[in-house]
C-alpha cells in the first residue's frame, strides 16, 4: 500500500487517547466542595429563622452591589467593599429556630454570636466545618439541647467558647481539651454530667461549669465516685 493510502486510511480513522473510557462507563465528576457565598449565606439564615421582632428588615438583597450586605444589621465585613462576612452577630435579636445550615457559606466568618436569642435543637456537629476558622462562638441564652458535639474541637482557632444558659445534656467532651487557643470557656447553667475533663477543669475556673448539678470533680467541689 503506497505511503498516500496509508495517510488517508490514519486520518479516517478516530482519535481514541489510550486512557480514554468506554462512552458507557464514564469518569465520576469529583464532588463539588461547598463554594464560599455570603450572599447566599446571609439570605438562608433569614430563610431559616423567625423573626418576631422584625431585627432582620435590613436585610433585604435587591442591591447587588459588592459589599452591599456589610451595612446588614449585625454583619461586620473583612472589607466595605466586599462581600465577605467577617462578624456575625446577632445577640438578642429574639430570632427562633434552630441553628442555620446555610452558615456553611460564610466560611471565612471569625465570629458567630447567636446569644440571647431563642434557638432551639441540638448544636449542629458540623458546625466546625462550615465556619472553620471561627476564633468566637457564643451561642448562650438559648433554648439548645442534647450534647456538646465533640466535633467542636475542629474549631482549631477557637478562642472563645461560650454554650451557657442551655439545655445541654451528657458529658463535656474531651476532645475541647485540643483546642491549644482557647482561653475562655463557658458551660454553665446546663444539664451536663459526668466529671469534667482534667485539663479543661485544670484550665478553667469553676465558674465555667457552674450550674450542672451532674457535673463532678475539679474544679466543683463535686468528687466524683
Amino acid at each position: 500500500m503506497s505511503p498516500v493510502l496509508l495517510l488517508l486510511l490514519a486520518l479516517a480513522l478516530p482519535l481514541t487517547p489510550a486512557n480514554a473510557q468506554p462512552a458507557s462507563a464514564p469518569a465520576p465528576a469529583p464532588a463539588s466542595p461547598v463554594m464560599e457565598d455570603d450572599v447566599r449565606c446571609l439570605r438562608g439564615v433569614k430563610a431559616g429563622l423567625r423573626d418576631p421582632n422584625a431585627r432582620l428588615s435590613s436585610w433585604t438583597f435587591t442591591n447587588t452591589t459588592p459589599g452591599a450586605i456589610c451595612s446588614f444589621s449585625g454583619v461586620s465585613c473583612w472589607n466595605p467593599q466586599e462581600s465577605r462576612v467577617l462578624e456575625l452577630d446577632l445577640s438578642g435579636f429574639g430570632l427562633q429556630g434552630a441553628v442555620p445550615s446555610p452558615l456553611r457559606y460564610c466560611r471565612s466568618t471569625t465570629t458567630l454570636d447567636l446569644s440571647n436569642n431563642s434557638l432551639s435543637g441540638p448544636i449542629p456537629p458540623a458546625l466546625c466545618d462550615w465556619l472553620p476558622f471561627l476564633v468566637d462562638l457564643n451561642l448562650s441564652g438559648n433554648r439548645l439541647s442534647g450534647p456538646i458535639p465533640s466535633e467542636l474541637a475542629n474549631c482549631t482557632f477557637l478562642n472563645s467558647l461560650k454554650l451557657n444558659g442551655n439545655f445541654l445534656s451528657g458529658q463535656i467532651p474531651v476532645s475541647l481539651s485540643q483546642l491549644v487557643h482557647l482561653t475562655s470557656l463557658d458551660l454553665s447553667d446546663n444539664r451536663l454530667q459526668g466529671e469534667i475533663p482534667p485539663q479543661l477543669g485544670a484550665a478553667f475556673p469553676e465558674e465555667s461549669f457552674s450550674g450542672n448539678p451532674g457535673l463532678c470533680g475539679p474544679p466543683l467541689s463535686t468528687p466524683c465516685n
